[in-house]
This record gives C-alpha cells, sequence and structure tokens, in this order.
C-alpha cells in the first residue's frame, strides 16, 4: 500500500455490494430496496451519467418502472424531442435530407401494453431512479472505486477506496452485483469470456456548442446520420439549445486512432458534418473538470459465458453488449436487475432456497443471445434495406415476447421451442410476460399488469374461488406475500378478454411472479388445489416443502 493510503479500521457489511452506477446498478438497487434488501452501490464516477447515452426506454422498462410508482415521474423528465422522435439522413446537415424516419412508428407497443416508450434521456432517468433508490434506503456511494475483491464460500469480501479522501475500506456482503459496464472488470478477473462478434467499430465522440440555426432551417430531430465526414457520423442534440455531440466513425489501426482527434481536427469534423466551413463553433467537456477529449465510443455484441460466479453476478452492459439498433441495450440491463432482484430478496429473506439463483443465467442469457442476433439483423437490415427473414424477430416482440424456460417457470407440455412469441397474439403461457388486458376496478380503468405490483400474484377467473384461498393458505405457509384477485367478480373484465388472453376458464388460475412473467396456470378447477400449488411453490423456489 502507498505512503499516502489510509485505511478504515473497521469492515461495513451489506446483503447485496452492487459495482457500477449506471442505470443497471442503480435499478437493482431500487428493486431490491423495494423488496427489503438493503444493499450499497459503489461508483467510481463522482456522479450520475454525465451524457445521454440512451435517449429511449421501451414500454417493458416502463412497465417495470410504472409498477413502482414512477412512471409519472419519469415522464414529467423526457427531452424535449419526446415529441419528435425522428431520425434523419443526409450528405451534410444543412444538405437535402435523404430520409426521415420516426424511430418509433413501428415499435408502439398499441394493445400490448398500458405504457409506451419514454423519450428521456439516460442521464435523467438516473437521476430518477437514484433518488428512488436511496429514499427506499439504498446506501449509494459514488466517487467511489473497487480496488479488489474476494469471494468466498460465504460471501465476498470487497476494498473500496474513497476517491474524494482517498480512504481504503473493505465491504462484506452476501452477494456481488456487477454492473461495471461493456469493460466487465469484475468479470475479466474472475476468467470468463464472452461470446459473440466482440467490437464491431470504435467512433470518436465529443460535445460541442454551436448555432446551428442556419442549417437546421427550423427543422428538428433525435438522431441524424451523416455521410461526412465519414459515413456513418452521427450528430445529436444534448438537451440544452446549441449543445450538441457529434460522433465519428475511425479504425483504431490506422492512423492516429482516437489520439488523432486534435482539437483542430475536432473542429474540422463538425463543420465539414454542418456543411458550413467557417462554422463557429467551441469544444466543450462532458461535464465539468473534464477534458475536452473525444470518448472513444465502441459499438459491439457479445455475451457473457456465464452470468454468474457462485455468489457474483453480472449484469447489464457487464453480461451482454448489443448494437444500438433497436434500443435494447440499457432496458435489457433493466430486465437483468429486475429478474435477479426478486430471486436475492427470496433467498435473502428465507423464502427460497440457494438454487432459485441458477435461474438467473438460465433465463436471462439465452434472451441476451437472442437479443444480440434481433440487434445484429436489425444493424445489417438498416445497412442493406432487407427484410427480418434472419432472425424472423421484429423489435416488438424482442421487447415484450421472449420466452423463459427454467425451474422457476412450470413450462406446459407442448410449448413451443422458439424462444419468442408474438405478443399481439398473447397465449398466457407459463414463462412469457403476463399479458396486458385493460380490466375495472371501482370504476377505473386498471391494466393486468396494475394488479402485480412486486409479490407473487395469483389472477383467478370469477369461478376460481378454491384456488384464491388455497393459494392464500400456500403463501401462508412458505410466508411469502402474494395478492390475489377474481376477474369478474373482484375486478370487471368489461372486454370478455382476460380469460381467453389467459388461456384459462373461469375456474382456473395462473400465477404471475415477482417480476410479472407468469410462472404458471391451471386452465380450471383441482380437485386438491392446496395440494397442487404447495408442490407448485416448492418448485418456483427450490425448497423440498414448506418450512425447509
Amino acid at each position: 500500500m502507498g505512503p499516502h493510503m489510509m485505511t478504515e479500521p473497521h469492515e461495513h457489511t451489506t446483503p447485496v455490494l452492487i459495482v457500477g452506477g449506471g442505470i443497471t446498478g442503480l435499478s437493482a438497487a431500487l428493486f431490491l430496496a423495494r423488496h427489503g434488501v438493503g444493499s450499497i452501490l459503489v461508483e467510481r464516477h463522482p456522479s450520475t451519467a454525465i451524457m445521454p447515452q440512451a435517449r429511449a426506454f421501451n414500454p417493458r422498462s416502463m412497465e417495470i418502472y410504472r409498477a413502482l410508482g414512477l412512471e409519472e415521474q419519469i415522464r414529467e423528465r423526457q427531452s424535449i424531442l419526446a415529441d419528435m422522435p425522428e431520425m434523419i439522413g443526409a450528405d451534410t446537415l444543412a444538405g437535402d435530407e435523404r430520409f426521415r424516419v420516426d424511430m418509433l412508428a413501428q415499435v408502439r407497443p398499441g394493445d400490448v401494453s398500458p405504457t409506451d416508450w419514454a423519450m428521456i434521456d439516460q442521464d435523467e432517468l438516473e437521476r430518477v431512479v437514484r433518488a428512488h433508490a436511496e429514499r427506499a434506503a439504498a446506501d449509494v456511494r459514488f466517487g467511489t472505486e473497487l480496488i479488489s475483491f474476494e469471494a468466498e464460500a460465504d460471501g465476498v469480501t470487497v476494498t473500496v477506496r474513497d476517491l474524494g479522501s482517498g480512504i481504503e475500506y473493505r465491504i462484506r456482503t452476501d452477494y456481488l452485483i456487477a454492473a461495471d459496464g461493456h469493460r466487465a472488470g469484475i468479470r475479466h478477473r474472475l476468467g470468463i469470456g464472452a461470446d459473440g462478434p466482440g467490437v464491431l467499430g470504435h467512433a470518436a465522440h465529443f460535445v460541442f456548442d454551436a448555432d446551428l440555426d442556419a442549417a437546421l432551417r427550423g427543422r428538428r430531430f433525435l438522431l441524424a446520420y451523416l455521410d461526412r465526414p465519414t459515413t456513418g457520423t452521427v450528430l445529436i442534440p444534448v438537451g440544452q439549445h446549441g449543445r450538441w455531440m457529434l460522433g465519428v466513425p475511425f479504425e483504431p489501426d490506422q492512423g492516429a486512432g482516437l489520439e488523432g482527434f486534435t482539437e483542430q481536427r475536432c473542429i474540422e469534423s463538425v463543420r465539414s458534418a454542418v456543411g458550413i466551413a467557417d462554422l463557429g463553433m467551441t469544444l466543450v467537456p462532458p461535464a465539468p473538470g473534464w477534458s475536452r477529449k473525444p470518448m472513444d465510443v465502441r459499438i459491439g455484441a457479445s455475451v457473457a459465458h456465464r452470468y454468474r460466479a457462485d455468489r457474483v453476478f453480472f449484469a447489464g452492459d457487464s453480461a451482454h453488449v448489443v448494437p444500438p439498433t433497436g434500443s435494447f441495450g440499457a432496458s435489457t440491463g433493466i430486465a437483468d436487475a429486475h429478474n435477479l432482484a426478486w430471486k436475492l430478496a427470496a433467498v435473502h429473506h428465507g423464502q427460497a432456497g440457494p438454487r432459485l439463483l441458477d435461474t438467473y443465467d438460465a433465463e436471462r442469457r439465452p434472451v441476451a443471445h437472442t437479443t444480440m442476433a434481433t440487434a445484429m439483423h436489425i444493424l445489417t437490415a438498416r445497412h442493406h434495406a432487407c427484410g427480418d427473414e434472419a432472425t424472423g424477430i421484429d423489435e416488438l416482440t424482442m421487447t415484450f415476447g421472449y420466452r423463459y424456460r427454467s425451474a422457476a417457470v412450470c413450462t406446459e407440455p407442448g410449448t413451443p421451442a422458439d424462444p419468442v412469441e408474438d405478443p399481439r397474439v398473447p397465449s398466457g403461457r407459463p414463462g412469457l410476460r403476463a399479458p396486458h388486458v385493460w380490466l375495472e376496478r371501482a370504476g377505473t380503468a386498471v391494466s393486468t399488469l396494475d394488479l402485480c405490483t412486486g409479490a407473487f400474484t395469483l389472477l383467478a377467473g370469477a369461478q376460481g374461488s378454491g384456488w384464491v384461498t388455497a393459494a392464500e393458505a400456500v403463501a401462508a405457509a412458505f410466508d411469502v406475500d402474494l395478492g390475489t384477485h377474481r376477474i369478474g367478480a373482484d375486478v370487471t373484465d368489461p372486454h370478455d378478454r382476460f380469460l381467453l388472453v389467459f388461456g384459462i376458464t373461469v375456474t382456473g388460475a395462473t400465477l404471475i411472479r415477482p417480476d410479472g412473467f407468469v410462472a404458471w396456470r391451471a386452465r380450471s378447477a383441482h380437485e386438491r388445489p392446496e395440494q397442487e400449488l404447495r408442490q407448485l411453490f416448492s418448485q418456483l423456489l427450490a425448497r423440498d416443502s414448506a418450512g425447509s
């Protein structure tokens, strides 16, 4: 240890330590807190995201945040360009547009979801999620970097450094979530590689202030693809009027690579992209105190060989990297955290056996492979104007229709082998996200998804009281929270769609997991419903019996 390093003598403890304060890590802290599990989050940067890496979050992410009561606040923070989610293409900004496309026109959820895309910049979303996580008692420590960690049979010991004071201290945790981004430092230290093409390209991204009104001619857009100075250049408005980000592709093994983007070259690149040779502009740092040097933004595609190494779990870009096409990246990380949080909580509270944690890899890693293939195909299709034959999976299906197969799902005989199902024609099968159906309660429209608020939820037909009574008894025996609703009785079904969409009869029932996925269903009544549900919960929670 160097002479200027100081150490704290005592050791901090926490059930879960999260490394990484991006949207995946912050969401994990929030989800765990809402499940009653404490966590410490450490992030080496001094604040949440300083630039809007993602500009849009898909409706599945919004369903997750909606269940936590965050939707209204998120929509209040939407981008100034929320009403114009358009992408344009041109030789230069001042030149004629070759195309203008509504980026969301083909992926609006319609009747598939009670919510819609949120056009919020990632930095804004992270501020919202962080505030709610801290309000729910998550311990968020920015300006704190991971120094080392040691995984043992009964926990993980981590050494971190407070970058403000230089003090190093240890944190003892039961579980570690590595949400440390695409460089995946923790995963690489554990010797776990990844499959996929890897890095597909590099781009130098930098921020500048300039008055582009002459080139804009009153137009607005969310993203511009330009051919100058290099094909694939992107121009992005970044919040306040007159501030922009330019991304210029480059080959790292040709010329000077990123180092070749001197201040003069950046200025020339902007003028070339805009199409005004004498444009006045100023390069600005992405955050106060930061360098004005360009950032190397890598487009890549890979999926980790494993999502778990004993008590260490990988989530977000640490586990998978996908091209930006489809806007899957950040939302896939949110779904990782959502899937993992309820399982860690169930084990922490003694409601589930540790084998439940094996289902995180079993469920989320196949989804990442399918997502990567879909994003890659969309990328190729946009470059070559081809159709969707390669994967057969459209963006809406990838967002809502992926299927889980694991011990935490009671997969029915005859379930198709396909990794996805078209959510526009829902079947209600176990392993899929619970379908959205508009219902009515006390004169107010509510979605089936609004009935699922973070606990197990049993939705029964109007004559399914036997299932409700049995489920409540079994939930009490297993000490798990359970919500129950009889659709057509407690909650009305004005359009008579619930039974058809969920694939049950008036005496049947379906069980939805805390993450909103269907775990099991019975199409009709059962002679011994309590026995059936006791066996079900034993399987889902990796327990031999209640109390084990």
